[in-house]
């Protein structure tokens, strides 16, 4: 009822049209592009490209770029939609930079978002996305609804910021709590306090609750285990930087390693966060595919303060953790209910009577 009201009174009699997108927007030619290879972390010019981030990167160079105004731009291959409204150059192929003839160039792009159905498949999507139907209410009530939505988005926006900073320093504090002067602890290879295990093949197990881990994460759910203690889980191929610390019984595939920890020396949680500080990047031995071998793995030395010293390490670093990365507590959670707070107010700002048809 409250939606019915709030739309009637929004609407007040007025009338909306519908119009396929690419009749409302002109296509812009970038005057230049710069390749992926030349992005750098920081510049003067933004770099806007198809990719999920906003912002794929900087350049310094001497290049044409897109003048500072408002555009939507959307990923001809990613499907990615974005509102810019500032000087950028474009980044690689594949971007579509639209430039709305309406006054309000946010509810364009609002409503973009909001009608266009992705297809979800590597090809070329402008010449379908560009027959999406959108509405097009009287200006005022355009102004109301980007309004309105803005709320949201920049709530949601300054709670990401915060969890950025909050990652950064979570961080800094793992790594200063990790980092020993010379002779203030016992350090010992990885091979003396921790047995580095294969995975095996999980598709003739039959269907349960434990989790198989690949080196991207959770694969399927088993019904054996391989281990069941607390370990660190190393990828041995693929993503090698996604280690998994887990307390549960798991199974893994041959493309990670789990670790038999001697508990008696070091505390699991406490080797996890150790080795999260390594740059595993930098023992990749594969050709082409990451790679890491268990000999090479055997020979990363581990810091071994008193468990006294471990457990107060944890315990820090596990607020840290919890704050950052937990989908249940902290800001991740929050964010999570914004964007779903938002995708609720912009459907439903967003929902007009359709045109009727003459029968």
């Amino acid at each position: 009822m409250m939606k019915s009201n709030f739309m009637e009174k929004l609407l007040d009699g007025v009338e909306v049209e519908w119009e396929a997108l690419g009749k409302v927007v002109d296509t812009i030619t970038a005057p230049a592009k710069v390749k992926k290879e030349s992005y750098r972390e920081k510049g003067k010019i933004p770099i806007i490209d198809q990719g999920i981030q906003f912002i794929a990167g900087y350049t310094d160079e001497n290049i044409k770029t897109v003048k500072d105004d408002e555009y939507v731009v959307f990923g001809d291959h990613s499907e990615h939609i974005k509102y810019v409204d500032f000087e950028f150059v474009q980044g690689a192929d594949g971007l579509k930079i639209l430039k709305p003839e309406s006054d309000n160039v946010k509810y364009i792009y609002y409503a973009f978002v909001n009608y266009y159905q992705k297809e979800l498949k590597y090809k070329r999507h402008w010449s379908s996305a560009k027959e999406t139907l959108i509405p097009i209410p009287p200006l005022e009530v355009q102004e109301e609804i980007v309004r309105i939505l803005d709320t949201f988005t920049e709530l949601t926006a300054e709670l990401t910021a915060e969890l950025t900073a909050r990652k950064k320093q979570y961080a800094y504090y793992r790594d200063k709590l990790l980092t020993f002067e010379e002779g203030e602890v016992e350090w010992k290879r990885l091979g003396e306090v921790a047995n580095i295990k294969n995975g095996k093949d999980w598709k003739k197990l039959g269907t349960g609750d434990i989790p198989v881990y690949g080196s991207g994460g959770i694969m399927a759910h088993v019904d054996k285990f391989a281990y069941d203690k607390p370990t660190v889980l190393i990828p041995r191929k693929g993503s090698i930087t996604n280690i998994f610390y887990v307390e549960v019984p798991i199974w893994n595939v041959d493309t990670i390693y789990y670790t038999e920890i001697d508990i008696n020396q070091l505390i699991p949680k406490f080797f996890y966060y150790h080795m999260k500080t390594i740059d595993l990047m930098k023992l990749d031995t594969g050709s082409g595919r990451p790679s890491l071998t268990q000999a090479i793995l055997n020979e990363i030395y581990i810091p071994i303060p008193s468990m006294e010293e471990q457990n107060r390490i944890v315990s820090i670093l596990d607020k840290f953790e919890t704050l950052t990365t937990s989908i249940t507590e902290g800001l991740p959670r929050e964010i999570k209910l914004r964007k779903k707070q938002y995708e609720y107010y912009r459907n439903m700002l967003l929902t007009f009577p359709e045109k009727e048809v003459d029968g």
